[in-house]
């Protein structure tokens, strides 16, 4: 960790010193597992560990399954068939895929809410954030890849639906489905195409996930106050740090065996749960399901692209500025796309100098409003678009957009924060030695 003085590895027998001067990866080793870590941090840290436990169960039970998937129009649902009945075990390791893909999903929403919520994007900090944003488009494009290769009904109808969004760009939309496609439709191209980078994405995100690791131990990890490490001395740092191995390990193993009996729960007695029943259908190109919907981990954003329709105002008065180029179709990708985006801005939106929400009072509702509106998002994108849910949407998609670039702009400049610990190790006694009887100095808010 730069800046922080700490004990580095150092060789001690002659076959260590041999391979330090050759390949220093006892160094590596070291440095990952006794690099000094905030002693305040509280359990939302463990989903780093999770992430990382999940890419590689699904990396390797990707790489079974692709021992006997077929990558063919007409075998392609025939062989997913094969491995849930004759491989053996072919039907678990499907399960942990599947569900793992929720799983992963799930755990880097609560990483991502977590780093909104404690300031994790902030100086010096903002490229930490933007891999961690590119990690989870490709996450996105993965799973909707392989969401495409079981070559059921939903899985047809949704890459029909999801790649007819590139065509409402103008001018060179169509051009650009041809080319995802392979085709001017879904069908063998297509599938041999999508095959192909969900293979190949993952190992991407895994040295994507190298450099964000090597990110944060550059920069320090963030921690609850938002107060930096000291670094005077290595005697000031071991006061507010403590090695990661085994404080955290420990604690991080701890938390990852709960979820997995949970995990291990969904996947012997409800594996289905999270699906759709009609992915178990052969896909029809003549027969198009009543709802398509995508998996759950997309919802939120595909209620934002169903939202913008065409008598919404904003849509009618772009559609007029552009002179019809923007239609109420393209807008809809674009604020689908906007979404995301605005969230890998939250570095240069919030204009607050305190990091974490903890000292922010006014910022707690905001953002525990946030969580609503995406949990409100989430349920109503699996709803038909008719009756009231189209206004839900839009009202869920206008305070999305409204807190990123409204709401965290002006909180900066009116809200008055709370005072905060001067030092981390001062938290950490003012939560888990309150009987120490020692005295509590508060950092200016105003600083």
């Amino acid at each position: 960790m730069a800046g922080i003085p700490h004990d580095h590895y150092e060789p001690k027998t002659r076959g260590e010193k041999w391979l330090h001067r050759r390949l220093p990866i006892g160094s590596l080793i070291y440095d990952t597992l006794f690099i000094p870590t905030p002693k305040n941090l509280n359990w939302m840290w463990i989903w780093g560990v999770v992430l990382v436990f999940t890419l590689v169960l699904q990396i390797a039970t990707g790489v079974v399954l692709v021992m006997h998937y077929t990558p063919h129009v007409d075998l392609a649902f025939a062989s997913i068939e094969h491995i849930m009945r004759n491989v053996n075990g072919g039907h678990m390791i499907r399960y942990f895929h599947m569900n793992g893909a929720s799983l992963f999903f799930f755990a880097v929403y609560l990483h991502i809410f977590r780093g909104l919520y404690y300031g994790g994007y902030k100086a010096p900090r903002e490229v930490t954030w933007i891999i961690g944003m590119l990690i989870y488009l490709l996450m996105m494009g993965t799973a909707f890849m392989g969401y495409v290769l079981p070559w059921g009904q939903m899985s047809f109808h949704g890459t029909a639906v999801i790649t007819g969004l590139f065509g409402a760009i103008p001018f060179i939309g169509e051009s650009i489905q041809t080319w995802l496609l392979g085709a001017s439709a879904v069908g063998q191209p297509a599938l041999n195409r999508f095959f192909s980078l969900h293979y190949l994405l993952p190992f991407i995100i895994l040295g994507l996930v190298i450099v964000h690791v090597w990110s944060f131990h550059s920069t320090g990890n963030h921690n609850p106050t938002g107060v930096e490490v000291r670094r005077g001395s290595k005697e000031e740092a071991s006061k507010d740090t403590l090695p990661f191995w085994p404080y955290f390990v420990i604690k991080d193993l701890v938390a990852l065996s709960a979820i997995l009996v949970v995990f291990m729960a969904i996947v012997g007695f409800m594996p289905n749960y999270l699906g759709h029943p009609d992915n178990y259908i052969e896909a029809n190109a003549l027969a198009t399901p009543e709802h398509i919907v995508p998996e759950w981990y997309f919802l939120p954003f595909y209620a934002i692209l169903r939202a913008f329709t065409a008598d919404v105002w904003v849509v009618m008065f772009t559609n007029w500025i552009t002179f019809g180029i923007v239609d109420a179709k393209f807008f809809g990708v674009l604020a689908m796309f906007g979404a995301i985006l605005v969230m890998a801005l939250a570095p240069w939106l919030d204009t607050s100098s305190v990091r974490s929400g903890r000292y922010r009072p006014m910022f707690k509702w905001w953002f525990a409003l946030l969580v609503i509106d995406f949990v409100v998002l989430t349920w109503v994108g699996a709803r038909p678009a008719e009756g009231i849910y189209p206004y839900i949407a839009l009202i869920g998609a206008t305070y999305w957009f409204a807190y990123f670039l409204v709401i965290l702009p002006l909180l900066g400049v009116i809200e008055k924060p709370l005072p905060r610990p001067a030092t981390i190790e001062e938290d950490f006694i003012a939560h888990y030695e309150p009987h120490t009887g020692g005295t509590k100095t508060v950092v200016n808010p105003a600083e």
